[in-house]
């Protein structure tokens, strides 16, 4: 007689790796499918936030509301910062896609520590040029240049629109002012179509090969509709020469214009960039991944804001802390951070001296005290072990999706982690546990870097570098596992609360 065949399934659960285990074919057959884990409320507030946040601009402003609510006060780095007061919360943003918030101990005084996280508000992304009026074939297209190192190709054949923000010039009583005003056309209006396989048939025997200049550019609209379209030729704008408008289609101003609540002539200016319309979701079979674009890096970005904003919003939780609990947020990273807005501004450093001297401006000794005594997590998502892809990654450094955050290491400071700086950031991860795992770069492979090396080097501070695991980064569409993002929220938020005591006792430079 026939044996049975044997049948395997895998079980999952929301904090181990999966377990294959023997079941009849009986039981394969009619069980129902494994229940679903509920979603973790700190993963749907994740997918919110990148819902709203399609660019850096976004995302700041979305941290700003969130830090408003939670009672931190607004500073502008134009003015002076001498009311600052233990126990009370702040931050600034700096260009609107940068943003430091900080909360002060009841205990601090001018000299004392700061425990910080820092991540980036900026994804790779296609923005537009400073004239993106193309008119070619028939057809209506925008030109574009490419931001950061992303993976062009996954930008074909997708939904598109665009977002950003707006330079607008306003009347009012016969004065006239300047406004910076968010942007985000909803639905798609742009597509970057592939070429057809009849007419390239060696596409799928020698791949897709992109020239970023020629074929990276979205279509808008054909010429035909267009000028059937009389009311963009009767609201469009005045095509004067001293007219920034002239330089782009008169139909994508009308549809920012109109985004804007402005007139496409009251447009002076702006910084817009393509994003995908599909939005982030968890997804997969058992619900244990988000899918998304732009994880890299505002995943982080989120965890650690929100870690900051619990960790200080209790009533009490800042009354034994004799730091400074603070998350900064940088634009350009994925272009190295040599900007007036990136990690490699003085912005950190500013902020640092400003806070210190607000308590004590008469002894300029303290600040070096001050960065001597302070921690820096610099949180950047890493390189989870891709199943198709074994061999890219290292044979004793494999991170896993659900197996918590990835400490990075690299010997030639591509990454500033040290023994200290991983021992203290395990430790807060013993004590709850949490689990860690850690990442090397193969020696015959190229080691990428974050903003971790630049704050070390500038400022002086501790670091060490950490992120979540991922695959697909720098896609149009990335995914992570859904328990990676408790375990950093967790991390993060244990990391503020405990770090001022458990510093006390590593003993270094003694």
């Amino acid at each position: 007689m026939r044996s049975s065949p044997i049948v395997w399934k895998f079980l999952n659960t929301t904090s181990l790796p999966s377990v294959l285990v023997r079941c009849s074919p009986a039981a394969s057959a009619s069980s129902p499918p494994p229940p679903m884990a509920a979603v973790a409320p700190v993963v749907s507030d994740l997918v919110d936030f990148l819902n709203v946040s399609p660019t850096a601009f976004h995302a700041v402003d979305e941290a700003k509301r969130r830090l408003k609510a939670a009672g931190f006060v607004q500073l502008s780095e134009r003015e002076e910062w001498a009311g600052l007061e233990p126990g009370r919360k702040y931050f600034f943003t700096r260009n609107h896609s940068t943003i430091v918030a900080f909360a002060i101990g009841a205990k601090y005084v001018a000299g004392n520590g700061f425990h910080i996280i820092g991540a980036h508000t900026d994804s790779p992304c296609l923005k537009l040029k400073p004239v993106s009026k193309v008119t070619k074939g028939g057809y209506l297209e925008v030109g574009v240049q490419t931001y950061g190192g992303g993976l062009w190709y996954t930008w074909f054949d997708r939904d598109l629109t665009v977002a950003g923000r707006v330079i607008t010039r306003e009347k009012k009583d016969g004065e006239v002012s300047y406004a910076h005003k968010l942007v985000r056309v909803q639905e798609p209006i742009m597509r970057i179509p592939t070429l057809a396989i009849h007419l390239d048939r060696s596409l799928n025997s020698e791949g897709l090969k992109v020239n970023n200049q020629s074929h990276l550019v979205p279509v808008l609209a054909t010429c035909i509709k267009n000028e059937m379209q009389k009311f963009v030729a009767e609201n469009g704008p005045k095509q004067t020469s001293e007219n920034v408008n002239t330089k782009h289609h008169p139909l994508l101003l009308q549809l920012i214009a109109k985004e804007a609540n402005c007139e496409p002539d009251e447009i002076c200016d702006f910084e817009l960039q393509l994003c995908d319309t599909q939005p982030s979701a968890v997804a997969g079979a058992m619900k244990e991944f988000i899918f998304s674009g732009r994880l890299d890096n505002l995943c982080m970005s989120f965890c650690s804001l929100k870690a900051l904003i619990d960790s200080s919003s209790v009533e009490h939780s800042l009354d034994h802390e004799s730091g400074v609990r603070m998350v900064a947020l940088f634009d350009h990273e994925e272009v190295g951070s040599d900007s007036a807005q990136g990690a490699g501004s003085p912005a950190m450093l500013d902020a640092l001296s400003r806070i210190t001297g607000s308590f004590n401006s008469s002894n300029s000794k303290l600040l070096e005290k001050a960065i001597q005594r302070s921690f820096l997590v610099s949180a950047d998502m890493a390189h989870a072990l891709h199943p198709n892809y074994m061999d890219k990654h290292e044979e004793n450094h494999q991170p896993k999706l659900h197996g918590g955050l990835v400490i990075k290491h690299n010997a030639n400071q591509r990454y500033a982690t040290n023994a200290v700086t991983a021992f203290i950031f395990r430790e807060i991860a013993e004590r709850h546990q949490l689990p860690v795992q850690d990442f090397v770069v193969r020696n015959d492979m190229a080691c990428g870097s974050t903003i971790g090396p630049i704050l070390a080097s500038g400022v002086g501070i501790r670091t060490v570098d950490i992120g979540a695991p991922q695959l697909s980064m720098h896609s149009i569409r990335e995914m992570c596992a859904v328990d990676d993002i408790s375990h950093a929220y967790e991390h993060f938020k244990a990391y503020y609360e405990e770090f001022t005591e458990l510093d006390s006792k590593v003993k270094v430079d003694y």
